[in-house]
């Protein structure tokens, strides 16, 4: 095995492939998918040029197929104050809409990164990672005791194609009936709706950092739906992409992974993530943590840079060194190429530390022993006011 073998980036293995495929794998086949293989699942990691995919989705329109996403129904008459319960957000909202959460543990660190949709009264989906499907399965098992609901594994009922970019939702408009207008679609919602002869659940949300819409659709309809939007997606510059490119594009806006970014062991207000925690909700798994941090200040934050030498590139685990010593690591690295240079993520002491007295020092992220100088922020370095994601 590789367990103790280099860590190479993007190292595929080679054994016990092929075993989860989308319903539209051989599509993507067709069309020169390089795949990769995660938790089982084939998935498309590029197709042609990296580049022009990341410049689709910043300048027109690519769609990414994420079949892998784990999906969790919560349902029954409990599951309003049970996910109240596991969740740091505030997830009672009316039926359609979306909410961006974590799971914590008692010490205020992040067991799941994921979105909560209300379905109905009594039902809602939760998307987590692929990889930790089975892992936010069993902590939310583990946690039920005396609730009165049912947790039921959907991850292989519905395809997800995500159509991302600031041309998605005139794609979207040449194969349904439906308005995608921010009035009748506005950001963070979900609701059914046409595409061709098929049917879809549009839930607009972004992790790339653009106006787009993830299409939830019956395993059975997913060809045809996928169908549909490329033979209006022709005369549109539709474009194919991959993981590599969320990976990029995810990157440049800040967002984190979980897994790299994020883990069990890091403070979900270290990490950044206080705006998707609400203590005065009432109680819920994490609280007593986030309310003594609050209280007695942060030891670190999470920060994100952009490498000053537009030709270096960052993969992660590289140190980042402040004014001249190792001050954390890189725990997330991809090339910007909407930013012109390599971005990462990670880490730095900050106890005591305002902003402005964080960002101060003089960066630089050692790469193969050479110190490339780069720039710090707090704020996303692309769209910090989310204003494309809400276009």
């Amino acid at each position: 095995g590789l367990l103790y073998a280099d860590h190479y980036p993007y190292r595929q293995p080679e054994t016990a492939r092929g075993v989860r495929r989308s319903p539209i794998h051989e599509h993507l086949k067709a069309r020169g998918a390089v795949f990769g293989e995660l938790s089982g699942w084939e998935r498309p990691n590029w197709f042609d040029n990296q580049r022009a995919e990341h410049m689709a989705v910043r300048e027109g329109v690519a769609l990414f197929d994420m079949s892998s996403f784990g999906k969790i129904r919560v349902e029954g008459r409990d599951a309003t104050a049970f996910l109240q319960r596991m969740c740091g957000n505030d997830i009672d909202e009316d039926a359609g809409r979306l909410v961006y959460t974590q799971m914590l543990n008692e010490r205020g660190g992040i067991e799941c990164d994921l979105t909560v949709t209300r379905l109905s009264e009594t039902a809602y989906l939760l998307v987590v990672p692929a990889a930790t499907t089975r892992r936010d399965l069993a902590w939310l098992k583990r946690h039920v005791g005396e609730a009165f609901v049912v947790i039921t594994d959907a991850t292989v009922a519905e395809a997800v194609l995500c159509l991302m970019g600031p041309g998605s939702r005139d794609l979207l408009g040449k194969v349904s009936p439906n308005d995608f207008g921010n009035d009748a679609h506005p950001f963070g919602t979900a609701r059914e709706i046409e595409i061709g002869m098929g049917l879809a659940r549009a839930h607009r949300v972004s992790y790339v950092g653009e106006l787009g819409w993830e299409l939830y659709v019956s395993t059975d309809q997913a060809a045809h739906v996928f169908e549909e939007l490329m033979e209006a997606g022709e005369g549109a510059g539709l474009t194919l992409a991959g993981l590599h490119t969320l990976d990029s594009c995810r990157i440049e806006k800040a967002f984190r992974h979980f897994g790299h970014d994020i883990t069990d062991e890091d403070h979900v207000l270290e990490a950044g993530l206080g705006f998707a925690v609400k203590t005065g909700k009432g109680d819920f798994l994490g609280r007593d943590a986030v309310l003594r941090k609050k209280e007695a200040g942060l030891d670190r934050r999470m920060l994100q840079f952009r490498l000053d030498d537009p030709a270096a590139m960052v993969f992660h685990n590289e140190a980042i060194i402040r004014d001249g010593q190792i001050a954390g690591l890189v725990t997330s690295g991809n090339y910007g190429h909407a930013l012109g240079g390599g971005i990462a993520m990670g880490y730095v002491p900050s106890k005591g530390e305002d902003a402005g007295a964080l960002l101060a020092p003089r960066y630089e992220i050692e790469i193969g022993g050479e110190r490339i100088p780069a720039t710090p922020s707090l704020k996303p370095l692309y769209d910090p006011s989310n204003a494309r994601m809400r276009a």
